[in-house]
């Protein structure tokens, strides 16, 4: 709880800035986005109504990344409206410092960041669906599939010839699981038919055949009447819908396809810096708070303008630090994770020097 009315009040008057930037944000790059695409879209054959839906499920993804922007925009604005009404300067004389006053501003932020994780777990399932709105992605609702190919759990990839969700049958599949050495062997499993067991909640596959390679010269195959891999759980509906794309997984999705990536020797840097973004992101709304604060209180005299200043200079400076930072990442020459949380380290370090220098 904020016991003290001007706790109350520097909370209110944060939190009204926040929510109309950051709602106003993500309104105005849709609405770009819908006048770009709209022509598009209507010679598809879709509705207005269907249109404007599919906009709707896009606000979570806009949302994530506006987030420390609009955390800025509120605290620059906040901190400065006190400053320039001298309101900082009665609160000081009644006791309270300026780190102090901070207190609320900084509970919002990190409110912020929790909204941020849960909007970054939300926002590939909306933007799924959204993509099925506008028939760029096919939606499931039909009950069988043909010749499609599905990426499982820890690197294994299912190349289907039919599947029957009614029935609960597969026609003849390949699965494989590619490996580099003895260690971690790839595996190629064949197999003339399956069928779902609803009690074991798992396939059970026929006439089947698995091969081991270890190396070009070593391998070993084996044939068996009935197949059950612990890797091959998913439901006849889960098959049959469309595989997703890296960008439309959660954390644990997104974190199991880039370990199996790794342990059959792929390169998963770029996909190691967007898993640590999904977490360094919403971590930013704390961080840019700290820094925003004690730079709105610089120029005290001025205008709004120089809140708008502030603002866009330094959110330009961020995305301009956080793309290099995603390539030096993406390329290898800096760990992942690092160069993930590089710009967020620098911002930090940027306003602790601030908070130092600030009059309290």
């Amino acid at each position: 709880m904020i016991p003290r009315l001007l706790d109350r009040y520097v909370l209110g008057h944060w939190l009204r800035l926040f929510l109309f930037t950051a709602l106003g944000f993500p309104l105005v790059t849709i609405l770009i986005n819908l006048t770009d695409q709209l022509s598009r879209l209507l010679d598809r054959g879709l509705t207005p109504r269907r249109i404007l839906l599919s906009y709707v499920y896009l606000i979570p993804e806009n949302l994530f990344l506006v987030l420390p922007a609009a955390v800025l925009f509120a605290t620059v604005f906040t901190v400065g409206g006190l400053s320039r009404h001298s309101e900082l300067t009665a609160a000081k004389a009644s006791g309270r410092s300026f780190h102090r006053l901070l207190l609320p501003v900084l509970l919002g932020a990190l409110g912020a960041a929790v909204l941020g994780v849960g909007v970054g777990e939300l926002a590939p399932v909306a933007t799924g669906r959204s993509l099925e709105l506008q028939g760029m992605k096919q939606a499931a609702g039909t009950t069988s599939r043909y010749n499609f190919v599905y990426r499982g759990d820890a690197g294994w990839v299912y190349t289907i010839r039919s599947l029957d969700v009614n029935r609960r049958v597969l026609g003849p599949v390949l699965l494989e699981r590619q490996g580099q050495g003895p260690a971690y062997p790839t595996l190629v499993v064949t197999a003339d038919s399956g069928r779902w067991d609803d009690a074991r909640q798992r396939w059970t596959l026929y006439s089947g055949a698995s091969r081991v390679v270890a190396a070009p010269t070593r391998q070993a195959a084996f044939r068996a009447a009935t197949i059950r891999l612990r890797t091959l759980t998913q439901s006849p509906a889960a098959l049959l819908a469309e595989p997703k794309s890296p960008d439309e997984m959660r954390y644990r999705e997104l974190r199991r396809y880039i370990d199996a990536l790794k342990r059959s020797g792929n390169d998963a840097s770029k996909l190691e810096v967007d898993l640590a973004l999904k977490l360094a992101v919403p971590a930013t709304c704390v961080i840019i708070a700290l820094f925003g604060a004690p730079l709105a209180i610089t120029s005290h005299r001025s205008g709004p303008a120089i809140g708008i200043a502030i603002s866009l200079a330094t959110t330009v400076a961020f995305l301009m630090l956080a793309q290099i930072a995603r390539a030096v990442g993406s390329g290898g020459l800096v760990d992942p994770v690092v160069a993930a949380w590089l710009p967020n380290a620098v911002f930090l370090l940027a306003a602790l020097w601030l908070l130092a220098r600030a009059r309290t």
